[in-house]
C-alpha cells in the first residue's frame, strides 16, 4: 500500500493539535509528527487507531 504521507502528516498534526486544547502535553507530538519519517508517522497512526486505508493512493489502471 502505498501512503500519502503528507495528507497523513497534514491529519496527524490537525488531531493532536485540537488535543493541544485540553492536554497541554500534546505540544511535544505535534513536533515529533512534524519531523517524523514515514515509518514513524505510520507507527502514530496505527497507535492511535488511525485507518491508513484512507490515506492510500490509488493508482487509476491505464
Amino acid at each position: 500500500m502505498e501512503i500519502d504521507v503528507e495528507r497523513l502528516r497534514y491529519d496527524l498534526l490537525e488531531y493532536f493539535g485540537t488535543a493541544m486544547n485540553i492536554f497541554p502535553q500534546a505540544v511535544i507530538d505535534l513536533s515529533i509528527i512534524e519531523n517524523a519519517s514515514v515509518e514513524q508517522l505510520i507507527n502514530i497512526a496505527r497507535s492511535n487507531n488511525i485507518d491508513l486505508s484512507n490515506y492510500e493512493i490509488k493508482r487509476k489502471n491505464r
